[in-house]
């Protein structure tokens, strides 16, 4: 990852991460992060200026952190079959959607007015469209996809509707059996999954045997 925080800043965020997925943003305060952190409720201050503008840091260190997972995980599956790269391509942002699902509300209100979140997303989105850029073209060319869609196309599909489902839980959780909110986060993740892998194989003119 770029150098764009300290080893201090990075031991913070990853404190506020842990207890935000478990207790919500609204539900977890400076003193929590601070307590379990071990540090003074000054640093938050010191380090990031206020709660609000350390969730701003926090999702620029995940959307990085992606990123950097994203490209490894693209690299060690390279030398696969095409049909392989885009299935486990495709179930990476799905599932990287889906665990930090407590994000979103934020991105949207702070897209409004935050050109770095901004310029960290888009630069995490043109990466995604690279690879299945990349892996588009190696399928058209050995023959095992039939059409070539733009890459760019490809990922709102693949954003667009994980993030229909995970904004509309009301309404989704009616289509998937569950038991708690753990197992619909699993079934609904799984749903989209195999949805969203049969229509992007539709587009590509991919047929599984």
């Amino acid at each position: 990852m770029k150098k764009k925080f300290t080893e201090k800043q990075i031991h913070i965020l990853d404190i506020a991460e842990e207890l935000i997925a478990k207790k919500g943003y609204e539900g977890t305060s400076v003193r929590d992060i601070c307590s379990k952190a071990n540090i003074n409720v000054a640093m938050i201050s010191y380090y990031f200026g206020s709660k609000e503008k350390m969730m701003s840091y926090l999702y620029q260190y995940r959307v990085l952190k992606t990123r950097e997972n994203f490209s490894e995980f693209a690299d060690t599956i390279k030398d696969g079959k095409p049909e392989m790269q885009m299935k486990e391509m495709v179930k990476f942002i799905i599932a990287q959607l889906f665990k930090y699902n407590y994000f979103h509300g934020f991105v949207t209100q702070e897209l409004r007015h935050s050109d770095q979140v901004k310029n960290e997303l888009l630069d995490c989105y043109q990466l995604f469209v690279r690879k299945i850029d990349e892996v588009t073209k190696k399928g058209v060319a050995s023959g095992v996809f039939t059409f070539a869609p733009k890459p760019e196309d490809l990922l709102t599909v693949i954003i667009g509707a994980t993030l229909f489902v995970i904004r509309n839980k009301n309404f989704y959780e009616l289509y998937v059996p569950h038991k708690d909110s753990d197992a619909y986060d699993r079934e609904a993740e799984k749903k989209v999954r195999v949805n969203t892998l049969m229509s992007v194989f539709a587009i590509l003119g991919y047929a599984t045997d």
